[in-house]
């Protein structure tokens, strides 16, 4: 039987019940749910990254989506919601722009 030890969705212990397997899983604190999104979110970058260098784009946007659902998760640990990231993502926004315009920063002469 395949060791995984991390985070996985609500519904995966449902869908190995229902293909008649047995696993053993454990509710994890708090301090370890924020661990092991921070691992999650890590390994989803790593399949959009993939994706990307491989120009899937429908794999990407997939990998994007999963990172989506660890920002909620994430948001979550911290008593905070989505709304709430979406105004502090505008002010951000606001006061230094977002990345629309694509700049990349060649260097900045210091006199």
């Amino acid at each position: 039987m395949p060791i995984y030890n991390k985070l996985v969705r609500d519904r995966i212990p449902e869908i190995i019940a229902k293909s008649d397997k047995r696993l053993t899983s454990r509710i994890l604190s708090n301090d370890e749910y924020l661990i092991e999104i921070n691992k999650k979110m890590h390994e989803e970058l790593a399949e959009y990254e993939e994706a990307v260098l491989n120009e899937n784009s429908e794999d990407a946007i997939e990998e994007l989506a999963d990172l989506l659902e660890l920002i909620h998760a994430a948001a979550s640990v911290y008593d905070t919601t989505i709304e709430e990231l979406e105004r502090i993502r505008e002010d951000k926004a606001d006061k230094r722009g977002g990345f629309d315009e694509r700049i990349y920063l060649i260097e900045v002469l210091d006199d």
